[in-house]
């Protein structure tokens, strides 16, 4: 269960998916960056 929602909360899975939804690259690529600097290397992976 973990490990699906670590894929599914991975910044390049959120990115495919805003592409799917027609979101620009380049608008996709600068949200993915904040959201992993932000959220995901913060609260989702443990090191």
């Amino acid at each position: 269960m973990v490990s699906a929602f670590q894929h599914y909360m991975n910044p390049i899975h959120i990115y495919c998916r805003m592409r799917d939804l027609g979101v620009s690259k380049e608008l996709a690529i600068s949200l993915c960056r904040i959201y992993e600097f932000l959220i995901f290397k913060r609260l989702l992976v443990r090191g």
